[in-house]
């Protein structure tokens, strides 16, 4: 236990700027009132529907988990690896971001500009002339121009705190397209169509509640020389000031004058043809709006991480295994793969009969259960038992199993033993 002096020597407080704590550098560099460095989505999208189907969709996507593992001759998977790789994609992507933060950069770029990049930025030998390295830190970029051998991404610069345009090596920088680019990045798309037809529906709609009368007045005269469309002239201002002159907006006419009001609202199928192509929208991305409200049941859940959050992923993973894993570290079974909670979604009252089926066909332990559903292991030895708990075992059976996984020599010597009596009565 420190002593009062050595605590107080060493006792630092961030709102003191005095002995013993030093004061801080007054040169911080670029400094900015909002983060530089967060994704932003372009202005036809930030204040359309793609705002809310981007969020929802890279939300889920980064809540499963990416990691960088080594697996078996037959593609399993075996352990996890302890790599600056792995670091990047399971804790911390760069200085600003964590992993999961980073993955949601990454869809939120693609599903916006339709093609992200994905650049190391951190590593121990320099990328460009070396093919073996390690990834200290990755961030993402817009690709701003491309080239045959290389492209030219507009990249954040953590050191300077501005966003910089540099050209990097293709083999050197994951280059992540949108799977559903021709429903949401095309021209042409349905995604576009929709932007573009909700767009004039809020001009109509604003149109509409201008504020304007939209009055046509029929004077008792006809207006055919220049004398009578002055005076017509003169007779539409003098109404004009009497409406915003008065405290209720009321004005007075002529017997004779008919006035005759506009602002009716117009027939058209315009809100008709925004519904059929936000329905049409949905179905293509496989999502609907259950899922957006999160009211979505277990069908229209397993329809959409199939269909849309796992094309995703898998161009994601599939690019990042190409750029940075070498072919050596292929050819020793490492690779990097995603992992989705299939209890995440599952309610709590099946959890039961979930872990039961599970432990009884020995697929996963008591100790693997707990830790599901957010218990502490368990310190008995049999909660780590790989076996199926509602058949009853004597302790001879238990022992003679402790003592052959113990000793597995006997089950050797003891085969052997075996063999030599039934070869005295052959």
């Amino acid at each position: 236990m420190p002593s009062f002096g050595e605590r107080l020597q060493h006792a630092w407080s961030a709102f003191m700027n005095k002995d013993p704590t030093p004061s801080y550098k007054m040169d911080y560099g670029m400094i900015s009132s909002y983060r530089p460095d967060r994704p932003r989505l372009m202005p036809s999208n930030e204040q359309s529907i793609i705002a809310s189907i981007s969020t929802r969709i890279s939300i889920d996507v980064s809540a499963i988990n990416i990691k960088h593992i080594k697996t078996d001759f037959n593609g399993r998977f075996i352990e996890e690896m302890d790599s600056d790789l792995n670091e990047c994609l399971t804790l911390r992507a760069n200085k600003d971001q964590t992993a999961r933060a980073f993955v949601q950069d990454i869809v939120m770029s693609m599903l916006d500009e339709g093609v992200v990049a994905i650049v190391p930025t951190r590593t121990d030998l320099n990328p460009v002339t070396h093919t073996s390295y390690k990834i200290g830190e990755m961030r993402t970029g817009k690709i701003t121009a491309w080239a045959p051998d290389d492209i030219r991404v507009r990249l954040y610069n953590d050191v300077t705190g501005r966003k910089e345009e540099k050209w990097f090596p293709k083999r050197m920088v994951a280059i992540v397209e949108n799977p559903l680019y021709a429903v949401m990045n095309e021209p042409n798309s349905t995604l576009k169509r929709l932007i573009r037809s909700m767009n004039y529906l809020d001009q109509l709609n604003a149109s509409n509640s201008s504020g304007k009368l939209d009055l046509i007045i029929q004077l008792p005269y006809t207006i055919r020389t220049e004398t009578k469309r002055n005076q017509a002239e003169h007779r539409r201002k003098d109404i004009e000031m009497q409406l915003a002159g008065s405290k209720y907006g009321i004005a007075y006419t002529d017997s004779t004058e008919k006035i005759t009001q506009l602002n009716r609202p117009l027939d058209n199928n315009l809100q008709a043809q925004v519904n059929d192509l936000k329905g049409e929208l949905y179905g293509q991305l496989g999502i609907s709006e259950e899922i957006l409200k999160g009211t979505a049941n277990e069908q229209e859940l397993l329809n959409y991480y199939n269909r849309t959050v796992e094309p995703i992923l898998s161009a994601i993973v599939d690019e990042m295994k190409c750029k940075f894993l070498t072919k050596t570290a292929r050819s020793q079974h490492q690779t990097i793969m995603f992992f989705r909670d299939p209890f995440k979604l599952i309610p709590i009252n099946n959890i039961a009969d979930i872990a039961d089926k599970f432990t009884r066909n020995e697929i996963l332990t008591s100790n693997e259960v707990r830790g599901i559903i957010g218990m502490r292991p368990s310190d008995d030895p049999h909660a780590d038992e790989l076996r199926n708990k509602n058949i009853n075992q004597n302790s001879e059976q238990v022992a003679m199993e402790e003592e052959s996984f113990e000793n597995p020599e006997n089950i050797q010597n003891e085969s052997l033993e075996d063999e030599e009596d039934y070869s005295q009565y052959v």
